[in-house]
């Protein structure tokens, strides 16, 4: 049986944290997997419970964070060093950027016989100044080539990571998307939407609009709450906005809000326009409540709130980034817009909220669309076929 040393950088609520998870899950028995995983960040909300339900146990590497930090680094590589040298693996897997810098260069360094890494997003814009981003694609450039094969997670990525980046040779990637357990967003939605809206004291005349994700820069909530009050102010509907999440950025969005004139509370208040209802667990039931789904990020790998809102039959308005392309069908699950073009993202909102048609049109394809193509049963025999592939040409090579 062959064995996985899996390296991600922390446990927290997200798509990177499911990919994981469900990696390891899904893959045994026919590979044994290790799965290794460093310190979430204070703001972060901790998802160590998912490794709890699904019985996996990890290996916690204090100093691995997602920040820099050489001192701390220095003594999560040696860490690595000490486990790779234990475990033995056939293959060392590194995910997001910190566990792939030091996890690459510890399997490096001991010649295990396999390195593979998976980009879920990247950092080579939208996050850095020039100087510094241009010292991170570099080193990514070195650590391709300590690699066997790395993994995009769309073909959009795939696109940026080897054409535009020039990361590495196109033939060293390979396009895997990631897969979900989505039954659960079809399961029982009629009770999970009365129990949403009951919580909320939304009207069955009222239309909840939602976003999902960490308050951070890229996520670009501005552009959020901007479509908000355009929306509000121009709809002959009522609606009601959620931000699901929180973050860094949580002060400077309450502060925008009131200078949008936009009513918010930290909870539930009917009289509110905006919620923030920071972490919660049960997507699947707030999913079943919104009527609409929005995302407003300047850069994205695949966000996973467009996969589950999608599972649930919702519309989607989202900024077309990274691979957001690749998981929604433009006009039929959802309406798109660039990063930069405020206006035509405000009126694609306000578009759906005004036609009720439109919204059931986009909404009722989205479930087969992402069954097909992000079941979690396909990301796992999709994952089995590369690694036996490198495994056998690292035989022939022997």
């Amino acid at each position: 049986m062959p064995k996985i040393l899996r390296i991600h950088n922390r446990l927290i609520v997200g798509g990177p944290t499911l990919n994981v998870l469900y990696l390891t899950k899904y893959l045994a028995p026919d590979f044994e997997t290790l799965l290794v995983v460093g310190e979430k960040e204070v703001h972060e909300k901790d998802a160590s419970f998912l490794a709890e339900q699904m019985g996996i146990k990890t290996i916690l590497i204090p100093g691995m964070g997602r920040s820099i930090h050489p001192y701390r680094d220095y003594k999560a590589y040696r860490h690595l060093k000490k486990l790779i040298h234990e475990f033995q693996p056939d293959i060392v897997h590194t995910h997001a950027a910190k566990p792939g810098a030091v996890g690459r260069m510890a399997a490096s360094s001991l010649a295990v016989p396999v390195i593979v890494h998976t980009y879920h997003g990247h950092v080579f814009h939208s996050y850095f100044g020039k100087i510094k981003t241009q010292f991170v694609i570099n080193t990514e450039r070195f650590l391709a080539r300590r690699s066997d094969a790395i993994v995009a997670i769309s073909e959009q990525q795939k696109k940026e990571l080897a054409g535009d980046f020039k990361i590495a040779n196109e033939s060293k990637f390979r396009v895997i998307p990631l897969g979900f357990e989505l039954n659960k967003f079809q399961e029982g939605q009629e009770q999970k939407r009365r129990k949403f809206r009951d919580e909320c004291s939304l009207g069955h005349d009222e239309i909840a609009i939602g976003i999902i994700g960490r308050l951070v820069p890229v996520k670009n909530h501005d552009l959020f709450l901007q479509a908000i009050k355009h929306a509000a102010t121009h709809s002959s509907k009522k609606i009601r906005a959620f931000i699901i999440g929180d973050g860094e950025t949580k002060k400077k969005l309450e502060e925008r809000a009131k200078q949008l004139g936009i009513s918010f509370m930290n909870g539930r208040d009917k009289n509110a326009l905006l919620t923030f209802t920071s972490w919660r667990t049960d997507i699947d039931v707030i999913n079943a409540g919104l009527d609409i789904i929005n995302l407003t990020s300047l850069n994205e790998g695949t966000p996973v709130s467009l996969i589950e809102a999608q599972a649930a039959n919702k519309p989607v308005v989202s900024t077309k980034v990274g691979g957001i392309r690749d998981i929604v069908v433009e006009g039929e699950t959802a309406l798109l817009s660039d990063t930069d073009d405020v206006h035509a993202f405000k009126e694609n909102l306000l578009r759906l909220v005004e036609d009720n048609e439109l919204r059931k049109c986009l909404g009722k394809k989205g479930s087969d669309h992402v069954r097909q193509k992000f079941s979690v049963e396909r990301l796992a025999r999709d994952m089995a076929a590369l690694y036996r592939e490198l495994l056998a040409k690292k035989n022939q090579e022997k």
